[in-house]
């Protein structure tokens, strides 16, 4: 059975996305809800709800094969304010960081780290932040490289994140997940970018992973959504009208064409601020139609949470995305469950990894380095 720590855990997500062929021996979150949430749908053996920064190695059992940290990202991401791996919340690498060099003095390095984070860490701070957790992991001792992965290629929602894997410089990586360059659409520009301002020094140990082409989706957002929705109600007709009212041309033109189409159109809208040509800025909401939601995001305040507009003939209706809307675009099987209060499951799932990207690198890359690392300890013995 294969074994690993989950740092930063919220709901499990990472858990559920490794499967059952996995073993947690610890797992971790600060956040008192999101620890509820963990125990309640995974039991509460292997949940320690602490700051990160307050454990030591000796909370952590036995020897894991893998350490998966998705660590926080309101410091790295664009809408953040831009403090980096300095900031109070993704600052909190570092003393993650500090409890996996303790395990490697005591020889208990996981053979494997996962640091899973947005794509804004490759330009933090000019670089500077992924160019760090990069040379840490090089003086550590361990190869690494890094893939953006889309989540639309899995579920129908935009969502691209960054994935940093790293493997023991003493396991072994089978020569076909190794590539001799960067391979779409894993290694994106801003991925490349940030390759190049990693130290000279460390790029030797920097590993171009090889993968294939992302599977073909077979959901589109309108498959998602529940005909009677929990926890939210459809908005009245003025409320709907008041949210066409804050669309500009562009976007209004986008309904009619729906409207025209003959089919039933369902859409999503985010409401976001925008100049007003006049010198000062006005809140839009902006529709799309092209089957997939907005990435989900989870900062305060009404206009993070993402809007369902459904277009059939003349009739337009609109509503919250529900919770359990929310964690089909996770990837979460409908037997998990949320959390009653709508905020507290919003942020739950959009705080998130999503569980088929998880599962995909656990196929084709974790997977394949611990089983061939298992072959050669049996040849050797």
């Amino acid at each position: 059975m294969r074994t690993f720590y989950e740092f930063f855990a919220g709901g499990g997500m990472a858990r559920a996305g490794l499967g059952e062929g996995w073993q947690c021996l610890f797992a971790n979150d600060f956040d008192a809800k999101k620890a509820a949430s963990y125990v309640t749908n995974w039991g509460s053996d292997d949940m320690v709800r602490e700051d990160v920064a307050k454990l030591t190695s000796e909370d952590l059992p036995g020897q894991a094969d893998l350490a998966w940290a998705s660590f926080p990202c309101q410091d790295l991401s664009l809408a953040g304010a831009g403090a980096g791996l300095k900031g109070e919340r993704s600052g909190t690498f570092w003393p993650f960081w500090k409890l996996m060099l303790a395990l490697k003095e005591q020889k208990r390095a996981p053979r494997l780290i996962v640091l899973e984070n947005v794509t804004g860490a490759l330009t933090s701070h000019e670089g500077k932040d992924f160019s760090a957790i990069c040379s840490a992991l090089s003086r550590a001792g361990y190869r690494f490289g890094a893939v953006v992965a889309n989540a639309v290629n899995f579920v129908p929602q935009s969502r691209p994140r960054l994935f940093i894997i790293a493997v023991a410089s003493s396991v072994s990586v089978p020569g076909n997940l190794e590539s001799d360059g960067p391979v779409e659409p894993w290694h994106s520009t801003a991925l490349k970018e940030a390759f190049q301002k990693v130290p000279k020094t460390h790029r030797p140990k920097w590993i171009w992973w090889n993968l294939p082409t992302p599977p073909q989706r077979e959901t589109v957002f309108a498959d998602l959504i529940e005909e009677k929705p929990t926890g939210v109600k459809w908005h009245t007709q003025e409320e709907t009208k008041k949210l066409l009212g804050m669309m500009s041309d562009l976007h209004l033109n986008k309904v009619k064409a729906a409207q025209k189409s003959g089919e039933i159109k369902v859409g999503t809208i985010y409401r976001r601020t925008r100049p007003d040509g006049k010198g000062g800025r006005v809140q839009r909401a902006e529709v799309r139609f092209d089957d997939i939601a907005g990435c989900l995001r989870t900062p305060a305040g009404g206009s993070s949470r993402q809007v369902i507009m459904v277009v059939k003939g003349r009739s337009v209706r609109s509503r919250l995305l529900s919770s359990r809307e929310a964690a089909r675009l996770m990837g979460l099987p409908d037997s998990y469950e949320l959390p009653a209060r709508y905020n507290d499951a919003y942020h739950l799932t959009g705080d998130g990894v999503v569980v088929p990207v998880v599962r995909f690198l656990a196929e084709q890359i974790l997977e394949p380095i611990l089983a061939s690392g298992d072959i050669a300890s049996k040849r050797a013995a």
